[in-house]
């Protein structure tokens, strides 16, 4: 079947239909954590990508195993598009031993760099040196990967925005920069903080790429990381994508959300959802049917149950490991 939607070569059927699936775990991982946190089973604090599914399945979908990526405090959905495991993910939530951190770094903080990822960030614009760092090692060394590097609509106007912007771009950097515009920098809009009209116009000033995308349509997701993570393969240096996306949940699990209105919202989530457009198409295409789709719905659903089962059997990290992983 040749499917009439625009995709890049490597994406085949069977890859949309685990992305669908992808994006479905993804969203079941993240209410399940909204849940746990409102019920005090969890400690600490959260930043929740629910709405945002496509930009991380679509950009990380284009990748090879041996590019890499930076993620952000907003960052589970990062992860499980490059490949961690849910069950890891959720124990290292709950403050298991049995975590990508031994339950020690708790949200902000899971890598896997077996997988390519270089680990989500607390501090905001924390991973975009790292990724220029990451790329530079690239460069150096002649490994031909290509390094993502997400953050949000905030970070781009903290310093290691324009300084890792600026050195990538002079020095032709395999990175590809995309950020996550959701609207909103904690509890402000965007529009009181940037002047420009798009936030990738600034990339103009560093003599590089910049594309605005619709972050919630992963198609066009898949496309534009595609054509930018090919240039930067080829030794053409870094491209800044600007996903316009939006998420459903607050700024953190302490986040009433009085800045917005819930029209603005209720807009979003019935008329841009990104899993129901994919959805959408997939069934017009004929790649699955509505009772396909629902499967596949609850199996992810099913995977996450398992992981918060795999979380809660797991052991407290002991006494004894206190003092360990910690670097001077």
């Amino acid at each position: 079947m040749v499917i009439n939607v625009s995709v890049p070569s490597m994406v085949t059927e069977k890859k949309l239909v685990e992305l669908f699936r992808q994006m479905w775990v993804i969203r079941f991982f993240d209410e399940k954590v909204d849940e746990f946190f409102a019920k005090g089973m969890i400690h600490g604090t959260t930043h929740l990508c629910v709405g945002q599914e496509a930009s991380a399945a679509g950009a990380i979908a284009v990748l090879e195993d041996r590019d890499k990526i930076t993620s952000t405090h907003r960052g589970h959905g990062h992860c499980i598009a490059k490949g961690a495991e849910a069950n890891r993910m959720m124990a290292e939530l709950f403050g298991r031993v049995t975590g990508y951190c031994r339950g020690k770094g708790g949200s902000m903080h899971i890598a896997d760099v077996e997988k390519g990822n270089l680990g989500a960030n607390g501090i905001v614009g924390g991973g975009i040196p790292i990724a220029v760092g990451s790329a530079l090692t690239s460069q150096m060394k002649q490994l031909g990967y290509v390094t993502l590097c997400f953050f949000g609509d905030g970070a781009s106007n903290e310093g290691s925005f324009h300084e890792a912007m600026n050195m990538a771009a002079i020095w032709n950097l395999p990175v590809v920069f995309i950020c996550e515009n959701n609207q909103y920098g904690m509890s402000g809009s965007v529009k009181e903080m940037v002047k420009v009209a798009n936030i990738a116009d600034r990339a103009a000033a560093y003599g590089i790429p910049g594309a605005v995308v619709d972050g919630n349509d992963i198609f066009a997701m898949m496309n534009v990381t595609h054509e930018s993570v090919e240039r930067a393969r080829r030794g053409e240096g870094p491209t800044l994508i600007e996903a316009k996306t939006y998420r459903w949940k607050g700024h953190s699990k302490s986040d009433a959300k009085k800045y917005r209105t819930r029209e603005e919202e209720m807009d979003w989530r019935n008329n841009r959802d990104p899993i129901e457009r994919m959805k959408r198409v997939l069934i017009s295409e004929g790649i699955f049917s509505e009772q396909d789709a629902a499967r596949i719905e609850a199996e992810a659903r099913a995977e996450i149950e398992d992981a918060v089962k795999f979380a809660e059997e797991s052991p407290m990290p002991p006494i004894e490991i206190l003092e360990e992983d910690v670097y001077a």
